[in-house]
């Protein structure tokens, strides 16, 4: 089954194999699923034709991939020239919504460990 370029896995409950789309999550899936009449524990492979037809037009109803990741993206630009604080901590990669880095923000950073040392630079011995 395929949405909107995305293969949903056949061997995944429905319930997680739409969350294979970009911008449905499985409180959205769970929705779509209800709206549609179809078994949440359904597998993708084991849909009727109407059934597939069903979720495939519920889903794109919403915004989806390629057109929400360009709204996405578009947001953060314009942050990022109204010279926003927001837009600022985006541009050097930093938590945007106030949380600290001191210890944490590793996945944003990357994980880049920096110890105290004495300031002295250790030369190389021959």
């Amino acid at each position: 089954m395929r949405i909107s370029g995305i293969t949903i896995p056949e061997d995944k409950r429905l319930e997680i194999g739409l969350t294979a789309v970009y911008g449905i999550g499985r409180v959205r899936a769970k929705d779509i699923l209800n709206e549609t009449k179809v078994d949440i524990g359904k597998r993708p492979k084991d849909l009727s034709p109407d059934e597939e037809t069903a979720v495939r037009q519920r889903v794109e109803e919403f915004r989806i991939e390629g057109e929400l990741r360009r709204e996405v993206s578009g947001n953060v630009k314009r942050l990022k020239d109204i010279n926003a604080y927001r837009g600022d901590r985006h541009s050097r990669k930093l938590p945007t919504r106030g949380q600290r880095t001191k210890t944490n923000s590793r996945s944003v950073r990357g994980n880049v460990r920096k110890t105290m040392s004495s300031g002295r630079r250790k030369t190389d011995k021959k």
